[in-house]
């Protein structure tokens, strides 16, 4: 007995090698490689993808948070409690304050409107401050006055001149040469001065019933933010500030957000797609190796561990070729942004890999798993006969679960992934079906000998022929959607902040100045808006409704009943607003933003009461309009007809873009017209556009890595499809049938099939995108025609490029 013991422990050393040098050759010989290129795909598709992802999103999460000078704000027109302070210091965050106001600043020779910053030694916690004074500064010390530069002028002071502010005189101490906050209103901008908040209390500004704003500055790991922010109930006229709510920035920084998950997902599917499709021809082409090892005695366990022993390896080889090629795609999908990109480049760290390895491996089980079931369930008898079909046991559809359970604790209550996923799903079916519908109107017609083999060959298996159409189309379709939505939304940004895009707002121009201002900016040449007036009141009534009556107690009123707006009138509306319902008058209409309209509940001809100056007006909505409030063009809640207020009092506004030559006409126009409040975001402008570029390259760079998955799957799915049909080819050039009429058979049913699956994926890419625009980005939704062209023509493309490579071999005669 102990010496059959020692016999089998000596065989089984032996034995190893040889299953092992058995996996190996099964592995490369057996069909087995392409599904370990698959593996290797998704691999390095989704560690490429996800580490430029982790890469972009916190390149544009640091410039949207230098943008608010801290990684949150909170805002509150009271003073900050301290138990607010007290709970931040607790979580560990570094905390700054702010306090800001408008008031007169006085020099001895002039006095201007300023928006004054009391600021601590530590501020910005984001971003950075620099003023330029004996040196160059980035911090604000007690006993300090800085300036924006345009001041100097309209003051006419130097640096070590007074200037009294309240009841403070200080010393201005320099320029401010660039803040990091940026701010997108500009009836609230007025010229900067900084201040430290020790010599706050001197300036005695802040008093009961002053126009006052706080602010807090948090800088912190995330989740404490988001303990903070969940710590803390808001109180009327307070509000939390992020990069996300951050108007322009903060949209388009969302939306990106949005894309860079949709495309990873997308990529995801199509990989997976590539790798179920190859595992069932692995496992269709082992059929007879496997009945062949059962009808020699071997048992369902020694199979397992025989697969078992192939698909390690086949992990192991695809996870390091899957990372390697997944780290070079990464930095190749760098280059095109390496002049946008900051130095150094944020930390990766382990996130891509995890992801990667484990989306590899969810995908895996049930993509190998239910097709090795079937295999290992393969009966004996299958050696001798072939066209034997039995079905997987309900056990193996259970692994699906895998995945699905992965994707709901991922995507959690993420409406727009959801949206995405199930309109997929629910496309799947109605493209299987509409192609079986086609095909079945396509037989009712006169065709040559050719294409009528051709559809019978298709309609032979409805099914087969179903999900073979359901899958191209579906492929060449979620390739149309990472396109299309790319396109979409470097259109919809380029709109918000063209180049030509105004940079300067002229504010609180007089009556008696107006003509002779834009006079001054015609002869220099600058492209300017219309002229605007404008005047600040409130809306108080719709339809002798008392809006302020009509809240409860606790209950917080829509932001623009609780401060004043700015109103205009116009003989017609200005062609940057587009009309939705309604239409314009000449006399006591008004037209509202559709925004607006819709919070309040605003219908055409409701009656609307307004205030000014305690002058109660009443005006008709004749029309109501879309408004773009990033576009940095004059925009205006509510636009009247010139009868209607055309007698009350205003300044004029006028908007105008000066380029880089034209600098010296600020100053000069600041000198010319004192009394004027001259805006200039030319700052902003470029560093928006900055980000915009960067964000856009991003894109591009993943839409091109999206769009070749999915071509990628065509082609294998086309590949594997012709692979399938290749002995009943060759059996019908043995019994006699031309390599011509085959020839012409096989180009007319792949031609048709990609014709179809073409104009459908059109139609599906068409749908999919308007809906993710309208629901999921809410923007606008537009057509795409030249897609009912490009996609039939690449289906078609990609057919050529696979039967040209295949057909000599299809075309071959069965050896006897």
């Amino acid at each position: 007995m102990s010496e059959l013991s020692e016999a089998n422990q000596v065989a089984r050393p032996r034995k190893q090698p040889l299953l092992l040098k058995w996996s190996w050759r099964e592995l490369w010989h057996g069909q087995l490689w392409p599904v370990a290129v698959a593996l290797t795909l998704i691999i390095a598709c989704v560690f490429a993808l996800s580490a430029l992802v982790v890469r972009v999103e916190k390149i544009m999460v640091d410039q949207g948070r230098t943008m608010i000078a801290a990684d949150l704000v909170f805002r509150s027109a009271n003073p900050l409690e301290a138990s607010l302070l007290d709970q931040a210091r607790e979580l560990g965050l570094t905390v700054s304050q702010q306090t800001r106001f408008g008031t007169m600043a006085f020099s001895e020779q002039e006095m201007q409107l300023v928006s004054v910053k009391s600021v601590g030694s530590d501020f910005p916690l984001r971003g950075e401050l620099v003023l330029e004074g004996a040196d160059v500064r980035h911090r604000v010390q007690p006993g300090e006055l800085w300036l924006a530069e345009r001041l100097f002028s309209l003051l006419a002071v130097q640096r070590g001149d007074s200037i009294t502010i309240g009841d403070a005189e200080l010393t201005v101490a320099g320029k401010i040469t660039q803040e990091p906050e940026l701010s997108f209103n500009p009836f609230s901008q007025m010229p900067a001065v900084l201040i430290h908040n020790s010599d706050l209390a001197k300036t005695g500004a802040v008093q009961p019933g002053s126009r006052v704003q706080f602010r807090a500055y948090f800088n912190g790991p995330d989740d404490k933010l988001k303990l903070l922010q969940q710590n803390i109930e808001l109180q009327p006229g307070q509000r939390w500030i992020s990069e996300t709510t951050q108007g322009r920035t903060g949209d388009m920084i969302e939306r990106a957000r949005q894309y860079l998950s949709l495309t990873l997902i997308l990529v995801i599917l199509m990989a997976t797609a590539t790798l179920v499709l190859t595992c069932w021809h692995y496992t269709s082409t082992r059929i007879e190796a496997v009945a062949m090892m059962k009808s020699l005695g071997a048992s369902k366990r020694w199979l397992w561990q025989w697969l078992a022993r192939q698909l390690s390896l086949l992990f192991a080889i695809a996870a390091v070729a899957g990372l390697s090629i997944g780290w070079l795609l990464e930095f190749l999908l760098r280059l095109p942004l390496s002049d946008v990109l900051p130095d150094p480049l944020p930390e990766i760290g382990f996130t891509p890999v995890f992801v990667s390895l484990a989306v590899a491996l969810l995908v895996a089980i049930p993509g190998l798993g239910i097709s090795l079931l079937r295999l290992v369930d393969a009966p004996a008898i299958s050696v001798i006969q072939q066209q034997v079909d039995w079905p997987v046991k309900r056990q193996g559809y259970a692994l699906v679960l895998l995945p699905v359970v992965a994707a709901l604790i991922w995507f959690g209550s993420n409406k727009f992934m959801w949206l995405t996923l199930g309109g997929l799903v629910a496309l799947l079916g109605i493209l299987a079906l509409s192609g079986l519908l086609v095909v079945a109107l396509l037989r009712r017609g006169k065709w040559g000998a050719a294409i009528k083999l051709a559809l019978s060959r298709i309609s032979r298996s409805p099914l087969a022929t179903g999900a073979q159409l359901a899958a191209l189309t579906s492929s060449l379709m979620l390739l149309a959607v990472i396109w299309l939505l790319r396109t979409d939304l470097l259109a919809d940004w380029q709109q918000t902040l063209p180049a030509d895009a105004p940079n300067v707002f002229a504010l609180n121009i007089s009556p008696e100045q107006q003509q002779a201002y834009l006079d001054e900016l015609d002869r220099n040449q600058v492209v300017r808006s219309e002229g605007y007036p404008v005047i600040r009141g409130r809306l108080i009534e719709i339809n002798q409704q008392d809006l302020l009556a009509g809240t409860s107690q606790g209950e917080e009123r829509d932001e623009s009943l609780r401060r004043e707006l700015n109103f205009t009138w116009r003989d017609s509306l200005p062609v940057h607003n587009t009309l939705l319902e309604g239409e314009w008058t000449d006399s006591r209409g008004v037209s509202v933003e559709s925004g607006i309209a819709e919070r309040l509940g605003i219908r055409l001809g409701d009656e609307l009461t307004f205030n000014v100056s305690s002058q109660p007006f009443s005006a008709v909505v004749t029309s109501i309009r879309q408004v773009e409030w990033r576009n940095m063009r004059p925009n205006f809640y509510f636009i009247f007809t010139p009868d209607v207020m055309a007698d009350l009092p205003a300044t004029w506004l006028v908007s105008y873009r000066i380029d880089a030559d034209q600098n010296t006409l600020i100053n000069q126009l600041g000198r010319d017209y004192p009394t004027v409040t001259l805006l200039d975001l030319r700052a902003m402008a470029t560093r928006i556009q900055a980000i915009l570029q960067q964000v856009s390259l991003s894109l591009s760079v993943l839409a091109v890595l999206g769009v070749s998955s999915g071509l990628l799957l065509v082609l294998t799915l086309l590949r594997l499809s012709l692979s399938q049909r290749e002995q009943e080819i060759k059996l019908y050039r043995t019994l006699g049938a031309s390599r011509k009429r085959i020839s012409a058979t096989v180009w007319g049913e792949y031609g048709l099939m990609a014709l179809i699956a073409g104009v459908m994926a059109a139609a599906g890419a068409e749908s999919v995108v308007a809906a993710l625009l309208k629901w999921g980005f809410e923007l606008p939704v537009i057509g795409h025609p030249w897609l009912w062209v490009m996609l039939p023509l690449l289906s078609l493309g990609l057919v050529v490029i696979i039967i040209r490579t295949m057909i000599k071999r299809l075309l071959m005669p069965l050896k006897g």
